[in-house]
């Protein structure tokens, strides 16, 4: 089969033969036909996690359809569109992943491949609405949003939610899925393009946080004066400007984050902190039960994964430094056949 092979770290991805892998017992063969970039990817590549091995082939998202399937596995998959979960063995504690956990792209080989065998129980019915490059475009990116909006921040109908760093993947899929669930939504973004965008996707309005003063002209905007507006902020980027996000949030209010595309926290004042009596969540990835129940909402409200571009396999590389260039919309996909 085709791959994409990371054999070095701060080396280009290179297209490659290799052995079609098989479906031993408990797992199926998946023949791909669309895998997801995430920011992840990038940072395998420059060898940012602990534990690297290498090579390997990357990609933790994709969707296509059961080729054959291992002992124990019902012969009934054979030929079913499905989408696959990426988190492996989170565990029985649904409050933190367990010392087993992983993530498909490295250690273990990814879905930047034409064929991947993976355990039957990470495999999900391919949402009927839609097509293989959507279905690839939800996994980790809508896990990660699904468990920080809904399991962490606890979301309520009618409630404010702030999404900083619109355009990531996580974080429109944060914006989709408060919108559908009857939040108001506001967003952040450096782009006045995509703040226009964003409110073409429902959210209520936006402003660019290279405006060093952004925070207060949303306060301004939304009405929120010098008590806050936002019951639940989604944050991907932490930095220097986390501190804003204490004024913009309610008293009580809680905040989410997943990211820190921005650096460290700083300059976080205590008192802000225990006077607003805010809650602050780290997130990241979620449970089995968590990517069903995110499954289960983008079928009930038909949610469509909004794809920025699509790339050929062998142009994995072009595709990676897209994504590192952040400049994407949505999500970037390679077409794996």
């Amino acid at each position: 089969m085709k791959a994409i092979r990371l054999t070095e770290v701060h080396q280009p991805a290179a297209l490659t033969d290799l052995p079609t892998p098989e479906a031993g017992p408990g797992t199926v063969l998946i023949r791909l036909k669309a895998a997801a970039l995430n920011h992840r990817d990038v940072f395998v590549q420059q060898g940012l996690y602990p534990g690297m091995k290498l090579p390997v082939t990357p990609g933790s998202d994709g969707a296509g359809v059961v080729e054959a399937v291992g002992d124990g596995v019902d012969a009934q998959l054979v030929g079913q569109a499905v989408v696959i979960n990426p988190g492996l063995n989170w565990g029985n504690n649904p409050h933190f992943y367990g010392r087993d956990f992983r993530i498909l792209g490295m250690p273990d080989d990814g879905t930047f491949a034409e064929y991947i065998a993976v355990p039957a129980q990470y495999v999900y019915p391919k949402p009927a609405h839609l097509s293989f490059t959507e279905a690839a475009a939800l996994p980790l990116a809508a896990l990660t949003a699904w468990r920080a909006l809904m399991t962490r921040a606890a979301l309520q109908p009618g409630e404010r939610v702030l999404v900083t760093g619109i355009g990531g993947g996580a974080a429109l899929y944060a914006l989709q899925l408060a919108v559908a669930a009857g939040a108001e939504v506001w967003v952040t973004s450096g782009s006045d393009e995509k703040l226009a965008r964003a409110q073409s996707m429902g959210a209520k309005g936006g402003v660019n946080y290279r405006d060093a003063n952004w925070h207060k002209t949303l306060m301004e905007t939304t009405g929120g004066g010098k008590t806050g507006y936002f019951d639940v902020t989604i944050d991907s980027a932490s930095g220097p400007d986390f501190a804003k996000l204490l004024d913009t949030a309610t008293p009580g209010g809680r905040i989410a984050v997943f990211g820190g595309t921005t650096g460290n926290i700083t300059n976080v004042p205590p008192s802000k902190l225990f006077f607003k009596q805010l809650n602050i969540f780290g997130s990241t990835m979620g449970s089995d039960a968590e990517f069903a129940a995110m499954l289960a909402f983008v079928n009930q409200h038909g949610l469509q994964p909004t794809v920025d571009e699509v790339f050929a396999l062998a142009d994995a590389e072009q595709a990676l430094r897209k994504m590192e260039s952040g400049k994407q919309f949505g999500k970037i996909i390679l077409a794996t056949e």
